[in-house]
C-alpha cells in the first residue's frame, strides 16, 4: 500500500500553536499566517477511522486550491498559497464558532431526520410529502455549531444570533456568501455532468471582514450525484451514483457503527481502503477536469511537506 500521512508534528519559525482536527493539522505562524495540512485521516461519525487513506489530503488540499481560486471574485478567501500537494498557506482569520451547511437535496443526514418524522430543520420549515434525494424547491442553509470534539449540533439562525455565537450583520454576510457560493459551485458542477448536492463552508473575520476559511466543495465536506442518471433513478427511488464520503458512511452503517458509544469500527481492509482512494481521486478528476498526478512517492511525507512549507514560510515572512 502508498504510504500515508496520519500525523504531523512539525516546529516552524515564528510558531505560535498547533491545532490537530479531524483531518487537517494546522499550525499558526506569528500573528497573521495558518498552514494548513490536508493528512489522510478520514472521519465519519465525527470519528476518525483508524486506518488512513492514500492520496486523500493531496486530493482535498487540490480540490479546495481550485475552488478557492475559482471563487476567489465572488468571496474573499484565506488562501495564499500552496507550496505541497498537502498543504496550503494562508491568512489567519478569527474562525466563528458556526458552521454553513446549505442543501439542495433531501439525503443524507437530512433525510434520515425526515424519515423519522422532522418537518423543520435549523428552523426552516420543510414541505411535506418529499421523498429521498429529491431536490427543494430553493436551497435551503441548515448551520450547525462547531465542535472541538464530538459532535456538531444543529443550530437555527436565531439562535446563533441570540446566543452572540455571529452578530446579525455578520451572519447575513455569512449567508449572502454562502448562497453565492453554492451557486457558483453548482454551476461548475453542472459543466462536469455533476450536481453539487449539499456542501458546507466555515468564515472567519480578519480585519473586520468576513472571509472564507478552511476548505470548499471537496468529497469531505460535499456530496455530488451523477446528473445523467439523477431523474431516472429519483423516479425509482433507487440509491443515486454518488461521489461523496457517504458511501464510506454507508459501509460503516451496514456494518453497524454509527459512532454510537459502545460501538466498535469495523475492519478496513486493504481492498476497502484502496477503494476509498480510488473514489476520492474519481471526484477529483470529474469535479475539477484534470488529470490526477500523486505527487513524488519514494519520499518521506513529512520531510517533504515540512520543506516546501519552510521554504514558502520564510519566503512570506520576508
Amino acid at each position: 500500500m502508498q504510504q500515508t500521512l496520519l500525523t504531523t508534528d512539525f516546529h516552524f519559525p515564528g510558531q505560535t500553536a498547533v491545532y490537530h482536527g479531524k483531518v487537517r493539522d494546522v499550525y499558526s505562524i506569528g500573528d497573521s499566517l495558518l498552514a494548513m495540512v490536508a493528512t489522510d485521516r478520514i472521519s465519519a461519525f465525527d470519528v476518525v477511522l483508524p486506518k488512513g487513506i492514500p492520496f486523500k489530503g493531496q486530493v482535498l488540499n487540490q480540490i479546495a486550491e481550485y475552488f478557492l481560486d475559482a471563487t476567489a471574485d465572488i468571496v474573499p478567501n484565506w488562501k495564499l498559497a500552496s507550496p505541497d500537494p498537502m498543504a496550503t498557506v494562508g491568512y489567519r482569520a478569527e474562525g466563528f464558532r458556526v458552521e454553513m451547511i446549505i442543501r439542495g437535496y433531501l439525503t443524507g443526514s437530512a433525510w434520515r431526520e425526515y424519515q423519522a418524522g422532522c418537518r423543520e430543520l435549523c428552523g426552516v420549515k420543510l414541505p411535506e410529502g418529499m421523498r429521498e434525494n429529491e431536490r427543494f424547491p430553493e436551497p435551503i442553509i441548515t448551520p450547525t455549531t462547531k465542535a472541538d470534539a464530538g459532535h456538531d449540533e444543529n443550530i437555527s439562525r436565531e439562535e446563533i444570533i441570540a446566543q452572540g455565537l455571529v452578530s446579525a450583520e455578520d451572519y447575513e454576510q455569512m449567508e449572502k456568501y454562502t448562497r453565492a457560493l453554492f451557486a457558483r459551485g453548482t454551476e461548475m458542477a453542472a459543466e462536469k455532468g455533476l450536481i453539487l448536492v449539499d456542501t458546507k463552508y466555515e468564515f472567519g473575520k480578519r480585519e473586520g471582514k468576513v472571509i472564507l476559511i478552511d476548505e470548499i466543495h471537496t468529497p469531505d465536506s460535499s456530496r455530488y450525484f451523477y446528473a445523467d442518471s439523477y431523474q431516472e433513478l429519483f423516479e425509482k427511488g433507487l440509491p443515486q451514483r454518488q461521489l461523496s464520503k457517504e458511501f464510506v458512511r454507508q459501509w460503516l452503517i451496514d456494518h453497524g457503527f454509527m459512532g454510537k458509544e459502545g460501538q466498535q469500527v469495523p475492519e478496513m481492509t486493504d481492498e476497502f481502503v484502496q477503494s476509498v482512494s480510488e473514489r476520492y481521486i474519481e471526484l477529483y478528476e470529474h469535479v475539477t477536469g484534470r488529470k490526477f498526478v500523486p505527487a513524488a512517492a519514494g519520499e518521506s511525507l513529512t520531510e517533504r511537506i515540512e520543506s516546501n512549507l519552510l521554504n514558502c514560510i520564510q519566503t512570506l515572512q520576508a
